[in-house]
């Protein structure tokens, strides 16, 4: 019984190795199965994936590629922006300055040479050895005519004995002739000397009278001497500002009325470049910026030089009607300070401080002639009153020379009348 038992065992533990054997290897041909198919699943969906970024990135490469040659504005005052920009902008230019500047050497010299104790005690000294033309200076200009009349400023032409060459945005550089300067204004006139028979690109000249606050402006100019046509946009921030603009690096002032304030940004090298309206019309001319403060920037109305492009254009000289007086605009603070009788007027023979000028009346002028002296307070031209809103040089820009002019003055606490024949002062 007990062998029987034995020999059952026996055969069931055979039975059972040959079962489990054969399981075995079912569960790792299973196993592989779906361990390749998974393993294959995996790939196929990582190639997939990254043959879609593929192609993804060079959709987005072909749209950055599309979108820089046929760039979107995303709105309507970009696209004026844009417009105005690519209309002006041939007919900026940028003025650069050059000139003969002396080149020096460096050499040593034994003041003790020959002396039996002076040994190689050498000092430095310098001599010049001849000179080369070399840039001292930039500026900007807008093209007004198509035969090369350029307006700028005055201080960028500054330099004696310099030569001035002009830049378009094409590329092509010309020699420039300066034509007239404004003798009260910072705006110059100069003209493209060619002897081909080239039509040069224009801009649209607008009307500063029109501007308001918080209107756009766009800025166009030879930023620091080194970036030509740079593009900047602002805001009007400022209207009929008065500043006195220093040319850098030089003894070069100017007292200035009327002012448009901007903080579009305006660097060395700007002035005398167009400050444009969202039309793409010249609204002002850039002349200055503010050294102690973030974008302000300072600009002289477009109006003030069309009566200058007028006459350069038919005389080839600018000219204005002159009185020949020193005098300062009477304020509040000068009336308390200096207890006058009147709270308004042009105070002949004193300065912005109240303080007296070295000359009152100028000899030979208009106003000498017509017996005008210091102290005297000219109260009204031609019936108009001399105040902030009218002053004495606001109302002369509207006469010629050669006018007639009737002027009421307060002397000695009493109101007389000069009648006075201008003269004419030329820039």
């Amino acid at each position: 019984m007990q062998d029987l038992f034995n020999k059952e065992v026996n055969m069931f533990s055979k039975t059972s190795k040959r079962v489990y054997f054969v399981l075995f290897f079912i569960a790792l041909f299973c196993s592989a199965v779906v361990g390749g198919i998974v393993g294959g699943l995996s790939v196929y969906f990582y190639w997939q994936q990254h043959f879609a970024e593929l192609a993804g990135q060079s959709t987005i490469q072909k749209v950055d590629t599309a979108v820089k040659n046929n760039y979107i504005p995303q709105t309507t005052e970009e696209e004026k922006v844009i417009a105005a920009v690519k209309e002006s902008s041939q007919a900026v230019v940028s003025i650069v300055i050059t000139k003969d500047v002396p080149i020096f050497e460096k050499y040593y010299i034994n003041p003790f040479e020959g002396e039996f104790w002076g040994g190689d005690f050498l000092i430095p000294q310098y001599r010049e050895k001849g000179s080369e033309k070399q840039k001292v200076g930039g500026g900007t200009g807008f093209i007004i005519s198509k035969d090369g009349m350029i307006v700028t400023n005055k201080h960028v032409l500054l330099e004696e004995d310099a030569d001035y060459t002009v830049f378009l945005n094409n590329g092509d550089s010309y020699p420039v002739e300066i034509l007239a300067k404004d003798p009260f204004y910072d705006i110059a006139v100069i003209k493209i000397k060619t002897d081909n028979q080239v039509e040069f690109p224009t801009v649209k000249l607008g009307d500063s009278s029109k501007l308001q606050l918080g209107q756009t402006v766009i800025a166009i100019g030879y930023a620091l001497g080194e970036f030509e046509n740079t593009v900047s946009t602002g805001v009007v921030s400022g209207l009929g500002r008065s500043i006195t603009a220093v040319a850098q690096g030089t003894s070069f002032a100017e007292s200035l009325e009327g002012i448009i304030q901007t903080d579009a940004a305006i660097n060395p090298g700007n002035s005398g470049g167009p400050l444009l309206n969202l039309a793409g019309e010249v609204i002002g001319i850039n002349v200055a910026r503010s050294e102690t403060a973030e974008n302000i920037g300072f600009s002289l109305p477009i109006n003030m030089a069309k009566r200058d492009i007028e006459q350069v254009k038919a005389e080839g000289r600018i000219v204005y009607p002159y009185l020949g007086i020193y005098y300062t605009m009477i304020t509040d603070e000068l009336v308390q300070a200096n207890d006058l009788p009147i709270d308004h007027g042009a105070w002949i023979g004193h300065a912005v401080d109240g303080s007296k000028t070295k000359t009152a009346v100028i000899p030979g002028t208009a106003a000498d002639k017509a017996g005008l002296e210091r102290e005297d307070i000219i109260l009204e031209l031609d019936g108009t009153k001399l105040d902030s809103e009218n002053t004495l040089a606001k109302l002369m820009l509207r006469k010629k020379p050669g006018d007639v002019v009737l002027l009421k003055i307060l002397r000695d606490n009493k109101e007389i009348t000069k009648q006075v024949t201008l003269g004419e002062r030329e820039g």
